[in-house]
């Protein structure tokens, strides 16, 4: 038991940084304004109620605390990538 809280203490560590990166990506774009900036403040909002809800969800019907970090994990590293290119 132990060990898989640990696994799930380390994730949800790599998670915080994780987000921090995607919350400077966002900051910069969000800066710039425009077009861009107002799709992406509508996209970020979307997708946390969205990203909420299956959390909540999954929690529900049985899910781990790991699952759900994992999930999280998913979905920050596609916006951190996704961010990246532009």
């Amino acid at each position: 038991m132990f060990r898989s809280w640990t696994k799930v203490a380390r994730s949800a560590s790599l998670l915080g940084l994780e987000s921090h990166q995607v919350i400077a990506l966002r900051l910069v774009k969000l800066a710039k304004g425009g077009k861009a900036a107002q799709k992406e403040a509508h996209r970020m909002v979307a997708e946390k109620i969205a990203t909420a809800q299956a959390a909540a969800l999954k929690l529900a019907m049985g899910g781990t605390a790991g699952s759900v970090v994992s999930n999280y994990r998913k979905k920050v590293r596609a916006n951190r990538t996704r961010l990246r290119r532009r």
